[in-house]
């Protein structure tokens, strides 16, 4: 368990020294865990590792990591108060231009390739007719 929880700390602190001596705007903690990937494809990391088996304690306590989040909402809780409306206009919106974004990519992707999709099956259109 110590062994594999240094494992994940190292790809962590490997993934921050990158981000800070690159200077890219993307957080450490993700290029760890790409690095991490990576290295779980290249070298064909078995069920049994150290590396995994921590991974999987920690999922298995994973609502603890849910408390610090928590704890700065009840914290703000004022702030969001008052708030409230724009702050729900936002994550409207922005949940509105990831749908049509979504569909866009997915409409264009079905043009470029020249398949369209049909998720009901072939059986469907001809019941239809």
């Amino acid at each position: 368990m110590i062994a594999g929880l240094t494992w994940l700390l190292a790809f962590q602190v490997l993934g921050e020294a990158i981000v800070r001596v690159l200077d890219i705007t993307v957080p450490g903690p993700v290029v760890g865990m790409l690095l991490l990937f990576v290295f779980l494809r290249v070298r064909r990391y078995g069920d049994d590792g150290s590396i995994v088996r921590a991974g999987s304690a920690l999922l298995r306590h994973l609502q603890l990591f849910f408390v610090p989040a928590g704890v700065g909402i009840v914290v703000y809780l004022g702030m969001l108060r008052d708030h409230a409306l724009p702050i729900a206009a936002s994550l409207l919106g922005s949940w509105l231009i990831g749908l049509a974004v979504v569909g866009w990519t997915a409409v264009g992707l079905e043009r470029l390739l020249g398949k369209p999709r049909d998720d009901l099956g072939g059986g469907a259109r001809e019941e239809a007719s």
